[in-house]
């Protein structure tokens, strides 16, 4: 592989090459005479780039969520495509990558993403701005990429502006704590997660390396335990106290405790077994669950892990942020999201603000209760506010970015959601807060 990576440098065909970009037909979802691209990077990377016939000469370079766990295929970027097809539609080119492997590893994304901003730049020149726009675990990509890549030697910036929508920005190190206490707390209920009669193993370690397991078992285990995909009145008694402890000590919405599960058991073994060596980065020493119906035997018996402390520091030095913004940062993020809850917006803010980085920021709220997608015009005032603050000098307030919605409502039939006055509850009000040896305070 260090061979090849070599002759393609040699050929012109390293990172930021657009060699193997092909044009392709356009999806109906942006709309007539955009053009379309797709292509592979070096490293195996696939992007799609969509650039509208009414280009309004900037880029917006988008950072996908998940981590998603399948081999990358070559039309992935067209789902967030259209999901976000509204950047089109307001004018702007757009680059998406799936980034070049399956999983979890925000510096490797970031790059990814980077590599895309190069390839585009190569082929079309450089655009008039360049932005960044994360989404869910995305949002953590971007932010990284903006950190690592934000600006070129000389110190001028390469991206003018981001955008993190429901982001997951908390870092790596407090993200995830909340489902290490799920997959705790679930098994002292419900004993299926390892089974009695299955190999036991640390539950920090999601599966053991070469377990198998698809996610439709996964679903009826926790069914079988918690009835959540029953009708209430269909649940046995068992069930009705399973679910209703998990869910008050956990704090996590019933709606999304399937896709809790999943992460913590998929994600956290990709992240464990082939990310961080088998080491363990969450602990749960010195939590005190509470919300049950008997705080004392569920503390008593819970499984308890201690966090190791290489791992901690690397899973920190992959997707933690500094804070450190170096240029306008809008965040949009639904108060009811049942994936990426409000409360980060909280802990980036803080981490911002300890930086002294606060002036670069502005954060936006709406009162929805969904995760990947929020109301379309919404996402149209927010690229209208920033690209006014890179370009104009024009800072927006929450106020004024709703009032950019409304106007947009006319455009995308979709009424506006934005909560001018809210002010997120720290992290720790949602997730139980403890110590982690190795993470720099």
């Amino acid at each position: 592989m260090r061979l090849l990576c070599v002759t393609l440098t040699i050929l012109g065909l390293g990172a930021g090459s657009a060699a193997a970009m092909e044009p392709k037909a356009c999806p109906t979802f942006v709309g007539a005479e955009t053009r379309c691209f797709n292509g592979q990077d070096e490293r195996g990377a696939w992007y799609w780039i969509a650039i509208p016939k009414a280009w309004n000469g900037a880029l917006v370079v988008h950072s996908h969520g998940g981590p998603r766990l399948k081999a990358p295929q070559a039309d992935d970027a067209l789902e967030d495509l259209e999901r976000f097809a509204v950047t089109v539609k307001e004018g702007f080119a757009w680059a998406g990558s799936n980034y070049r492997r399956p999983g979890y590893g925000v510096r490797s994304a970031a790059e990814d993403t980077e590599t895309l901003r190069k390839i585009f730049w190569d082929r079309f020149g450089r655009p008039s701005r360049t932005y960044l726009h994360g989404q869910s675990w995305g949002g953590n990509v971007a932010a990284k990429t903006a950190e690592l890549y934000g600006a070129d030697a000389a110190g001028k910036l390469v991206y003018d502006g981001v955008l993190l929508t429901n982001a997951v920005h908390a870092g790596g190190t407090r993200a995830y704590d909340f489902r290490a206490d799920l997959r705790a707390v679930y098994q002292y209920y419900c004993k299926n997660h390892p089974r009695p009669d299955e190999t036991a193993y640390p539950l920090w370690k999601g599966l053991p390396s070469g377990k198998t397991l698809t996610n439709r078992e996964l679903e009826s285990r926790v069914n079988d335990c918690t009835g959540v995909n029953l009708p209430p009145d269909k649940r046995t008694a068992q069930q009705r106290r399973n679910l209703a402890n998990i869910l008050a000590v956990t704090r996590i919405p019933e709606r999304t405790l399937v896709s809790h599960m999943t992460w913590s058991t998929f994600t956290f073994s990709d992240m464990v077994n082939r990310r961080l060596n088998g080491r363990n980065p969450f602990s749960n020493l010195g939590v005190r669950y509470v919300g049950s119906d008997d705080d004392a035997a569920l503390n008593a018996g819970v499984e308890r892990f201690a966090a190791d402390p290489i791992a901690v520091k690397d899973l920190s030095v992959d997707s933690d942020l500094s804070g450190k913004l170096r240029a306008p940062t809008l965040t949009l993020h639904a108060k009811d999201d049942p994936t990426a809850f409000v409360e980060m917006e909280q802990a980036f803010h803080e981490r911002v603000v300890k930086a002294g980085s606060q002036d670069l920021l502005v954060q936006a709220f709406t009162d929805e209760h969904e995760h990947s997608k929020l109301a379309t015009p919404q996402y149209a005032a927010m690229l209208q506010a920033l690209r006014a603050w890179v370009e104009k000098g024009e800072k927006p307030t929450p106020s004024t970015i709703a009032a950019r919605c409304q106007a947009a409502t006319a455009i995308y039939g979709e009424a506006c959601h934005f909560d001018t006055d809210y002010s997120p509850p720290t992290l720790d009000s949602r997730s139980y807060p403890r110590s982690k040896p190795g993470l720099t305070p």
